[in-house]
């Protein structure tokens, strides 16, 4: 006799910064899995095209704005969400930007914005859905963290405080989830190419990249694609009740070396 009712069939999610990058990849990846997904981000036109590609190739897709720094606008799109498709099961919440900048300098309204984005954002999230979850006793809530919040890197502003708070926030959800058969992940990537940073200028990304590599953060030239996170996520969200995948960390394996290298047999 099995010790928990397996998931449903039908397990519509909500994916938080579907527009770009890692969540617009676990979007595409849980849709092929068969799972009903709702897109929201401030580009929701881009989230909408991606809706009607879904659907086009045999998914279910629903599109929505949704800021999650603004109260109204998670439950605008919650509730939006949970009309077309149904009670979530699973939420990702991988809303973000990034702003680089070191931690002292960093205009202290940028900072708490990053925050905001960030940590509060998937608060938002979680005080919005996690009752309904609890209340039918299932349900999966995927965090994305970074591995700076296990490896602080200097020059990346707000981010290594917003990551660190997040993956806290996420553990301590996990205590109090506890018993209550939802389940509270992270799934933490290293370095992942996506379109985040990319507005930074060569004149600050330049003299970042010299201390990253100063304090041992770029041993090899290689990135994950988000697909590859998008991966880790379906793990987590897919293994049966009666198991946790508490934490995956996802990092690029580096380049080969040439066999005549040290460390190669011959």
């Amino acid at each position: 006799m099995p010790r928990f009712e397996p998931h449903p069939a039908r397990r519509p999610v909500l994916i938080a910064g579907a527009s770009s990058g890692i969540g617009a990849a676990t979007a595409i990846a849980l849709a092929e899995l068969g799972h009903p997904v709702a897109l929201g981000a401030r580009r929701v036109e881009i989230c909408e095209t991606m809706a009607e590609k879904i659907r086009a190739d045999g998914g279910e897709a629903f599109a929505h704005r949704l800021d999650v720094t603004d109260n109204t606008s998670v439950d605008e799109f919650v509730t939006a969400a949970e009309n077309a498709l149904g009670a979530c099961e699973i939420v990702v919440s991988g809303a973000g930007d990034l702003e680089f900048g070191s931690g002292w300098a960093m205009d202290p309204e940028l900072f708490a914005s990053q925050i905001d984005v960030h940590l509060t954002g998937a608060q938002r999230l979680a005080h919005r859905v996690l009752p309904g979850m609890v209340e039918r006793q299932r349900g999966d809530f995927v965090f994305i963290g970074s591995d700076c919040a296990d490896r602080v890197r200097p020059f990346a502003g707000a981010y290594n405080a917003a990551k660190t708070g997040l993956e806290a926030y996420a553990r301590q959800l996990r205590m109090e989830l506890e018993g209550t058969g939802v389940r509270s992940s992270i799934v933490r990537p290293g370095q992942t190419l996506t379109g985040m940073g990319m507005q930074a200028k060569p004149e600050v990304v330049g003299p970042m990249l010299e201390e990253w590599v100063k304090w041992g953060f770029a041993r090899h030239p290689y990135f994950l694609r988000a697909a590859d996170i998008a991966a880790a996520v379906a793990a987590v969200v897919s293994t049966p009740r009666g198991a946790h995948l508490v934490l995956i960390e996802v990092q690029p394996e580096a380049p080969l070396r040439p066999r005549d290298e040290p460390g190669e047999e011959p």
